[in-house]
Order: structure tokens, then sequence, then C-alpha cells
């Protein structure tokens, strides 16, 4: 097999990223209930789903390679906000997010055998008003369907963003710098040390 790990994520983003640090992995959908518990603070909760993620590829895969699984979610106060349901559930998602601060947490998990490191990476995003207008255009641009608080960054949704606080990647999906240093314990490096 001609890569170093899989990706247990469906996100183009995921791999997008990865692919443009020059990664050579291979991406797998990871079919998982992404419900919330009762009682989980955001944290534990990303945790869990990203730990779940690859878990569940590791049953898939024959292989001694390593899996790296991720989770996102934004979170304002005790508020967590996953991926929108529908229209309705996106519009109540922006109405709080709005002309508000709130945090993005990316959990990134890499496991193999026995062995398992994580990370939780947490980001502020400060979001300027959004127009009803502009809730109309941007939902019909079919962009906020799968994305956690139902926006991009990278996307269209950057003409809200005010200002960030934190890791960019880790609000597009996946830390970077956290998931370089996770995949180097696995001996898989981008560079010589």
């Amino acid at each position: 097999m001609g890569f170093d790990f899989y990706l247990a994520s469906a996100s183009p983003r995921r791999r997008e990223m990865l692919s443009q640090l020059g990664y050579n992995f291979h991406a797998m959908a990871v079919d998982c209930d992404e419900s919330l518990c009762e009682g989980e603070t955001a944290e534990q909760a990303v945790m869990r789903l990203a730990r779940m993620k690859a878990e569940i590829a590791l049953a898939q895969v024959a292989s001694a390679k390593p899996v790296l699984a991720a989770d996102t979610l934004v979170v304002q106060g005790e508020k967590i906000f996953g991926k929108p349901i529908d229209k309705q559930d996106a519009f109540a998602m922006w109405q709080v997010l709005a002309g508000s601060v709130h945090q993005v947490l990316s959990a990134v998990v890499v496991s193999q055998h026995d062995q398992l490191e994580s990370v939780c990476v947490s980001s502020e995003v400060y979001m300027g008003p959004i127009s009803r207008q502009q809730q109309e255009a941007y939902w019909a641009s079919g962009e906020p369907l799968d994305k956690a608080g139902a926006y991009a960054i990278q996307g269209k949704a950057s003409v809200f963003v005010e200002k960030i606080n934190g890791s960019y990647s880790g609000i597009v999906g996946l830390p970077l710098l956290e998931t370089a240093a996770l995949l180097n314990r696995f001996g898989i490096k981008l560079w010589p040390s």
C-alpha cells in the first residue's frame, strides 16, 4: 500500500489541507452517530466523536497503518452547534452567532493498535451581523449544509467574519500544527528532524 495513514473523514476540506502539505494518505468515509450525549461538555463531545471515528475506521481496515480522525464543533457559552438539520436550524444558528463571538473546537485523534494520541484545539471567531437577505442567499449556495455552525470560514461565509483568535486551519476543521505533531509521533514526518 502506497500511503502512510488512513484519514477517517469524508471532508473534502481535511483531504485538501493534508494534500497541500504533501501527506500521502488514503481517505475513507466513516459513518457514525454524531448525536451529542446529555451532560457532556463541548470538549468532551468533540473528543468522543473524533475517537469514535478513529475506532470505527480501525475496525474496518486490515492494516497496521495509523488512522487519523477529527471532529469540529461550534460553541457559544453552553450551546453546542453541530451540522444544521435543515434551513430553519441553520437560520436559528446564525441568529445566535451573528454579531457575537463563538468558539470552534477541533479534536484530532491518531490511533494505531494500542497507541492513541489526541488533541483538542479551541479558536475564537468574531462574527459580524448577517442580514436576512444574506442568510437566504448563503443557504441557497448549499455551503452551510454539512458544516458545524452552518458556515464555512474558508468559503462564502468568510465575508461574515470580522476576526479570529487561534488556529485558522482548526476553524476549517483540522488544526495543522497539532495534526503534524501527532502524525510525527507515529513516524509520519513532513520535514527532516
